[in-house]
């Protein structure tokens, strides 16, 4: 292999477009072709990315371009297809979550990784985010057990409304950016799940399956966690961003749009759909549950600013940056495929209990 990681981006949507933005960008890639299956008749093609090859069919992108390395962000039910595909060319992957739409697909990708020794890499954008790193870093001081409470609902209007449609063609919203949150409560809890509840409504009549949804998972240590993830025209947007972590020492919570003083500034904050919203903290929320002789608190609440953390796209390069160095340093990648499995398998159980009606029991 050259120095430079020839690289085939697959996807160009908005997690596909900033991929493919920091491959253009970064010195240690070079585009050799982008694909998707509709790219040829696209006018929304970003200028920095003009006059690539650009390819309608995976197998003739793949066979033409002969890349180091496929970069795959199309819609997850053609993940784990063209994750294998890459893999067996012999090349090395980063792939947008989740892994597979279901646990055997997965599993074949990751024992496919390792049986011809490629670099596996996944989208998991959270654990390239220093507010996330923080935050899951405080939680692990708070003692055990931890109550874990995350979601994410998204009002879907415009580009939005389309995307969210699709999305849910292939899979639910707690399946679809629930591998995030529940990967955060792995890390948190360090603990195995053992149990896992689901519920689901479908609202949206255009859209093929459930809209809405919410998750709980109970831990062996005996910590708990609930995900939310809504999309739709008609989710609210009151409560949509809900991030804290609460065990006998006391609370962490992400804080959003604290900085906001504006009316416009707060509407800015609410827009749900903005993927630089998903992301975003401004402050981390401390609160210490010592208290004193006559039962006051002992240390006031603590903020802790995160007003320069980084951008959506500042993050895809992080991402980028780190699949680079597992290319050329050979990093043992075992620990982050793992646990992109364990939290599949945590949000398919969750659907399976939607389905089922009941609790659905982890081996």
């Amino acid at each position: 292999m050259s120095d430079r990681v020839k690289v085939l981006v697959v996807g160009l949507g908005n997690m596909g477009a900033s991929h493919a933005s920091a491959y253009h960008r970064l010195d240690g890639f070079e585009i050799v072709g982008i694909m998707s299956r509709s790219i040829k008749s696209n006018t929304k093609i970003p200028a920095e990315l003009a006059g690539y090859p650009l390819y309608e069919d995976f197998d003739q992108a793949l066979k033409e371009t002969r890349p180091d390395a496929v970069s795959i962000n199309s819609w997850p039910n053609t993940h784990a297809e063209y994750a294998l595909k890459a893999i067996a060319a012999n090349c090395h992957v980063f792939m947008e979550k989740p892994l597979a739409t279901n646990n055997e697909d997965a599993e074949k990708v990751v024992a496919a990784a390792r049986a011809k020794n490629r670099k596996l890499v996944l989208g998991y954008i959270l654990r390239v985010h220093p507010s996330w790193i923080k935050f899951i870093e405080v939680g692990k001081t708070l003692g055990k057990p931890l109550v874990m409470r995350l979601n994410l609902n998204q009002q879907s209007s415009g580009s939005a409304w389309h995307w969210h449609k699709n999305l849910i063609d292939s899979l639910i919203p707690i399946v679809d950016c629930g591998v995030h949150y529940v990967d955060v409560m792995c890390q948190l809890t360090g603990a195995k799940p053992v149990r896992v509840h689901g519920i689901g409504a479908k609202l949206w009549a255009e859209a093929d399956k459930q809209n809405y949804g919410h998750l709980h998972v109970t831990f062996d240590d005996g910590s708990v966690g609930w995900y939310e993830a809504g999309w739709g025209p008609m989710m609210s947007e009151t409560a949509y961003f809900v991030k804290d972590v609460v065990g006998p020492k006391g609370a962490v919570s992400i804080v959003a749009g604290q900085q906001a003083s504006s009316a416009a500034e707060l509407a800015e904050v609410s827009n749900s759909a903005d993927i630089d919203r998903h992301t975003k903290t401004d402050a981390l929320k401390i609160h210490y549950a010592e208290v004193d002789a006559d039962k006051n608190f002992s240390k006031p609440d603590e903020i802790v600013s995160m007003e320069d953390e980084p951008g959506h796209q500042e993050l895809c390069d992080r991402e980028q940056a780190f699949f680079l160095r597992a290319i050329r340093e050979d990093l043992d990648l075992t620990e982050q495929m793992d646990a992109a499995v364990n939290s599949l398998r945590i949000v398919l159980a969750a659907e399976q209990s939607i389905e089922l009606g009941r609790t659905v029991e982890l081996a």
